[in-house]
């Protein structure tokens, strides 16, 4: 009998969905594996080709991250020919994050990989449970979001309503 007691994720959120994030992310990444790229890369590089010459700061906010973080997690895609950093027509100061063509056709191959792994993903957990999931994640990472959390008050415990 497995003896294993609950987590913290029983009740936090917050681990619920970081613990859940790292057993997801081991599972793509082991799909991606032969892509060479990571997990984070392989998101980087789709969101940057979905974008289209997004700024770096408009990237930063898509992806819910600061811009130093974001320039630390380019670095390598850029040393390894992946991406290029472009100055703005306008703006020679903003700069524009593209996929180079070693980029796009790396992105393409880790796209086919990625297939697997969202089909896996969908058929394990149901689809119309993936599509709910995703929804409500996607939700979360809106700003509307972290308004309503910092608005909403901290005066009920967990699970109450308030």
């Amino acid at each position: 009998m497995d003896e294993t007691p609950g987590g913290i994720w029983d009740f936090c959120t917050n681990s619920a969905l970081k613990r859940a994030s790292r057993q997801l992310g081991q599972l793509y990444e082991d799909v991606l594996a032969p892509s060479g790229l990571r997990g984070t890369q392989f998101s980087l590089l789709s969101q940057i080709a979905h974008s289209k010459n997004a700024s770096l700061r408009t990237l930063a906010n898509l992806l819910v991250m600061d811009l130093s973080a974001l320039g630390h997690t380019l670095k390598p895609l850029i040393r390894d020919g992946y991406v290029e950093l472009v100055p703005d027509v306008s703006d020679r100061r903003v700069k524009r994050v593209q996929l180079t063509p070693l980029g796009q056709k790396k992105q393409q191959e880790a796209t086919d990989l990625w297939r697997k792994a969202q089909a896996r993903f969908d058929n394990a957990l149901g689809k119309p449970e993936a599509d709910a999931l995703r929804r409500a994640l996607n939700g979360i990472s809106e700003a509307s979001f972290a308004e309503a959390f910092t608005r909403a008050s901290d005066n009920t415990g967990p699970g109450e309503n308030g």
